[in-house]
């Protein structure tokens, strides 16, 4: 099999040629400060990896007054550039920090200004101020908001251009700035999710109304992904996490409104995989009832998260492909090409049994030893079935 067969095979829980071995984003600090700035692609055949390339691209709805921002530099093809409205407009000012870079973006509507902070360092970006401070502010997302459509020509013929070396990723849409794909995950990181959760509580009729404005975009997007040539699309997020809420706010607030969209992108003929990147075991069959096509990312205990692998693939293994598993933090540094293969195998004879599995490590990583990570590639493509 060629790497796109074999990611694919796994994918409808078939049983590939070998276990297909792979990562999720491929980080650029990663590729910057230990692979000489490479390419994505350079860094699969590098290590002899299945690859992956991952596509975020929109278009404007012109029918609707949508248009490209003209404000911000043309995005590289993996990345989106921001849609706007002569209703929605987004303005930035760098704000001097000593210590991170510090940007304060006003989204401008006839109703009223939001205005959040978001702060970077070489590693990652995150939120040092929220978007949503007032209730009623979700009132003007609701009113003004763009919809924008995936571009299906630039998506096909990028996916053309990479033919069968292996899987075309996305995910769905998130919000302007700074989102996630899953809606209680888009709403928890404008509002946070401290907040989110008390609100549950303290005032749930609200929170509905939030996760409906964000799952009406997102459907709208999912709708148009008909003819689309992607292979997976990602939904979901960690603030859905059994690490972060409990089963019942899962139950309420996040299967609810994820379930149509999975639905949805089905109907537009998509498959679909549901990210939850730390505690995952008693969310196993809820997630699995809202029938996405696939699973990630198994985070191991020793990682922060709980999952056991074989017991997950006894529970849900034949209802989804599970994607992950593999301790990149203790397995990626510091130890032996021999354990690093010994937690390979390990994950292989838990989960990998009947097809159905595709090893990765749980979510990206920022640093690694190169041999380790080579040690990871080869020994995924010496459990063959």
């Amino acid at each position: 099999m060629n790497a796109k067969e074999r990611l694919l095979t796994a994918l409808v829980r078939g049983v590939p040629d070998r276990l297909p071995v792979t990562t999720h984003h491929v980080m650029p600090f990663f590729l910057d400060h230990y692979m000489g700035g490479i390419t994505y692609d350079a860094f699969f055949d590098h290590f002899g990896l299945d690859p992956i390339r991952w596509l975020e691209l929109l278009k404007p709805d012109s029918s609707k007054g949508q248009y490209y921002d003209p404000t911000q530099p043309k995005a590289e093809i993996y990345h989106s550039r921001r849609i706007i409205t002569d209703n929605w407009r987004i303005e930035r000012e760098l704000i001097n920090d000593p210590t991170y870079r510090t940007e304060r973006y006003m989204i401008i509507t006839p109703k009223g200004t939001l205005t959040t902070v978001l702060q970077s360092n070489d590693y990652t970006t995150w939120v040092a101020e929220r978007l949503v401070k007032n209730k009623h502010e979700i009132e003007w997302i609701e009113e003004y908001l763009p919809s924008p459509l995936c571009d299906i020509e630039t998506v096909n013929a990028e996916a053309a251009r990479f033919g069968d070396r292996g899987l075309v990723r996305s995910h769905f849409i998130c919000f302007d700035l700074y989102g996630q794909p899953g809606t209680w995950q888009d709403a928890a990181c404008l509002f946070g999710i401290d907040q989110l959760i008390m609100e549950t509580y303290d005032d749930p009729q609200w929170v509905h109304q939030f996760l409906s404005i964000l799952q009406r975009r997102k459907l709208d997007f999912a709708r148009s992904l008909k003819g689309a040539h992607l292979d997976l699309l990602e939904l979901g997020g960690g603030d859905a996490s059994s690490t972060v809420i409990s089963p019942k706010v899962f139950e309420t607030f996040v299967a609810p409104y994820d379930a149509p969209i999975i639905a949805a992108a089905h109907q537009a003929g998509q498959r679909v995989v549901y990210h939850t990147c730390g505690g995952m075991m008693p969310l196993l069959e809820m997630i699995a009832a809202m029938q996405p096509d696939a699973m990630e990312t198994f985070t191991p205990v020793d990682m922060g998260g709980d999952v056991r692998l074989a017991e997950a693939k006894k529970r849900i293994g034949d209802k989804v492909c599970m994607i992950g598993g593999f301790d990149q933090f203790h397995y990626f540094k510091g130890c032996t090409p021999q354990q690093t293969r010994a937690e390979v195998r390990r994950c292989f004879n838990e989960a990998g049994g009947d097809g159905g599995f595709i090893l990765s490590p749980s979510d990206h990583f920022f640093d690694a030893d190169l041999p380790l990570l080579q040690a990871f590639a080869d020994e995924g493509k010496n459990c063959c079935y």
